[in-house]
């Protein structure tokens, strides 16, 4: 059989397994990162973080830092080059970027000067021999729930800050069950296993960049903007990246200060940030400080759903962990209340950070069904089936092909939830408490318009161009499949081309809608090139190139609730002699659209389980309020999950394609972390009987606990 294309109709690629394109080249240490990318005459350069947490730069004293072996310059507000007063980037306003502008200090850490040399280790030793003089103000980084500056904006970046359907108030009077409970999460860092590096160079008047970005359009937009730039003269790159998670979606110090540099010195310039410093400069989880009150009636049908989610953001700029969007779309209730405050510190600006907002969000809500259900007699999933929204809870919006409850039924059957034994702390193995739990997740759907460009080749090859970005997720192998599906070819004839601006628009990866976003634009390529190749045809040498913009068919979407769901199930040992918790499984199944490769999508899903995982018994940075800064920027005090902490994990999915997308595709990227750090929580509970309301839960936490200190949190 023979299709439009003249060439033998291929086996459907979309859903089966395939290994990385790239694997190889990663594994023989062929691909080349930010940091190890050659070039001529390179000089290297290295930044000044302030060791004050707020007050001004008196004097930069470089003189004698000049004068040092290799040293080429010093930069620093007095002598750096002018950007765009009142920056906005296509997140928002972004006063982050404006490094080296003026002489204020607004936290520990923030960038005072850069120290270019011939060398990386001559461009180190220099900045760490530079002396900055400042004027010190007190400065405030104590977040609490009670903080006097705390506010309600109108909006967050996703959406209202605030939503209310309904008397909260009259509604939780009338309840015969109420859960009124307060749950905290530290700040947490993202910690990519490639840390952040860019180099700049100018190339007869074309700014261009390798940098470690989650979207190279978009930072080449954005870089355009900041240094008053045609956006025609400035190419990003970004073959492979290693590892994101939110951190390297937007500009970052290194990047600005590496084209700053170039500018000055007239060679190509590249900073690498250290461990430590990309602790500082490249934002971070936000605390939070959440509420929820629930009130149901004596069947655990809610009649109240109350969460009230503080977070902390800069002076500079305001970002909102927005953890009580939440449970604007998971369960119904008569009265649905959700509020996102938050207070501004003399800290670093927070930023996205895998599911932001539902993860710390899930953690307090699905916690606090898990209390419900307990109050009212109830298996924690029979109650979440009690309240299962027929239409979107607050928009009153139509619900598009919504999986929760198929997850929790699959996830059960192969969990072995059947026959638990609700009462806490009554399974013990040796000097090991058992127990389990279960929570669930969500995650919104989206998609943004997207460029794409495919060749057919006079080899019968496809090139398949598009400025998508492979953070690690396989994206590059997933397009693969998705074009040739859509080409109706094997995918050894396509090559797929991603991480240059140059290609044209295409959203960055991040929100679970990078893969979801550029195969939409990839097939309608795709599909355009095969009407018009002609069978048998001689291809020009040249080739025949089609592009595409999705910019109207995602426009096109009729407003939906949209969303990925999952749940998620623990089981754990704890020791109370000496407060170690020990996670032995946990299950994920998921409802993400269609998957578009299993091999992949798998290790996606269970990596956020991990991290999940993590948050809940590791993860927590301690910011001194003596100092402003971290007192644990580096991986001996900045604990997570090791190999020794992770069991045996298991990761599914239930199929549920999305009607609206050409391949069935929800996203993957976020769902898997979600309601994972409440499902051990619970389980902790139903172990020990104590609930643990604030993460991560340490053993000295446990330890008190299991000393009458009462429940912990």
């Amino acid at each position: 059989m023979t299709t439009t294309t003249g060439v033998p109709t291929a086996t459907r690629s979309v859903g089966t397994a395939h290994t990385r394109r790239e694997g190889v080249a990663k594994v023989t240490g062929e691909a080349r990162y930010a940091g190890e990318v050659p070039h001529a005459e390179l000089a290297h350069g290295w930044v000044v973080l302030s060791t004050v947490a707020r007050g001004r730069v008196l004097a930069v004293e470089d003189g004698p830092v000049r004068r040092m072996p290799g040293v080429i310059e010093v930069l620093h507000h007095e002598n750096a080059p002018r950007l765009q007063e009142g920056f906005a980037g296509t997140l928002g306003p972004d006063a982050t970027a404006l490094m080296l502008q003026h002489d204020r200090v607004p936290y520990a850490g923030w960038p005072v000067a850069v120290v270019v040399a011939e060398t990386s280790e001559q461009a180190r030793e220099a900045a760490e021999a530079l002396v900055v003089r400042y004027e010190t103000e007190s400065h405030d980084v104590g977040f609490s729930a009670e903080h006097p500056d705390r506010y309600t904006p109108e909006s967050t970046m996703v959406g209202p800050a605030t939503s209310e359907k309904g008397d909260v108030e009259s509604e939780l009077a009338a309840s015969a069950v109420v859960v009124d409970e307060r749950y905290t999460t530290p700040e947490q860092h993202h910690n990519a296993m490639e840390p952040h590096a860019a180099m700049a160079r100018w190339d007869n008047g074309r700014l261009e960049v390798v940098d470690s970005s989650q979207g190279t359009f978009v930072t080449a937009s954005d870089l355009a903007k900041l240094f008053s730039l045609d956006p025609a003269s400035v190419r990003v790159r970004a073959e492979h990246v290693g590892g994101a998670f939110g951190a390297k979606g937007q500009m970052r110090a290194h990047l600005v200060l590496a084209v700053m540099a170039t500018t000055v010195i007239g060679r190509p310039v590249r900073i690498a940030l250290t461990r430590r410093q990309v602790f500082s400069l490249i934002g971070h989880r936000s605390p939070t400080a959440q509420r929820v009150r629930l009130g149901a009636d004596a069947e655990g049908r809610l009649r109240v759903l109350d969460h009230v989610s503080l977070s902390r953001t800069s002076r500079l700029d305001e970002f909102i962990e927005a953890g009580a969007n939440f449970g604007r779309s998971m369960y119904d209730a008569d009265a649905h209340r959700t509020v996102n405050s938050v207070v501004p510190l003399d800290v670093p600006t927070p930023t996205f950070m895998r599911a932001p907002g539902e993860t710390p969000g899930s953690f307090a809500l699905e916690s606090a069904v898990d209390e419900l259900a307990h109050k009212c007699g109830l298996d924690p999933i029979e109650l979440r089936v009690r309240n299962e929204p027929v239409v979107g809870p607050v928009t009153g919006l139509p619900v598009e092909a919504r999986g929760l409850l198929p997850c929790f039924e699959e996830g059960a059957r192969r969990f072995g939830w059947a026959g638990r034994d609700p009462r806490p702390g009554v399974r013990r193995e040796g000097r090991w408490l058992l127990g389990t739990g279960t929570a669930g997740a969500g995650f919104f759907v989206g998609a943004f318009p997207s460029q794409a460009a495919i060749t057919a080749e006079p080899d019968g090859t496809f090139s398949v161009r598009i400025a998508a970005s492979d953070v690690g997720t396989g994206a590059r192998t997933a397009l693969t499949q998705v074009a040739a599906d859509a080409l109706e070819v094997e995918t050894d004839r396509v090559r797929v081309r991603i991480g240059d601006s140059d290609f044209g628009n295409a959203w960055l990866g991040g929100g679970s809608m990078g893969t979801r976003s550029w195969a939409w634009a990839v097939i309608v390529a795709a599909r355009e090139l095969r009407e018009i190749l002609v069978p048998g045809a001689e291809v020009p040498a040249e080739g025949i190139t089609v592009r595409s913009d999705t910019t109207d068919q995602v426009a096109s979407v009729a407003a939906r609730e949209h969303h990925s769901h999952g749940a998620q199930f623990a089981e754990v040992a704890v020791d109370v002699g000496t407060g170690e918790v020990r996670v032995r499984r946990m299950l994920g199944i998921f409802s993400a659209g269609r998957i578009v490769n299993p091999l992949t999508a798998r290790s996606q899903f269970v990596g956020g389980m991990i991290g999940g995982l993590s948050m809940a018994l590791h993860e927590e940075a301690i910011r001194d309020r003596a100092s402003g800064a971290l007192a644990n920027p580096d991986f001996a005090g900045y604990h997570f999950a090791a190999h020794a902490d992770v069991p045996e994990i298991e990761a599914d999915w239930v199929d549920v394609p999305d009607p609206n997308d050409p391949v069935g595709i929800k996203g993957i990227g976020e769902i898997g972390i979600v309601g994972a750090a409440a499902a051990i929580a619970n389980a902790v509970w139903h172990a020990t009987g104590v609930r643990h309301r604030a993460l991560p839960i340490r053993p000295d936490r446990v330890l008190l606990a299991g000393r009458g200190a009462g429940e912990s949190g």
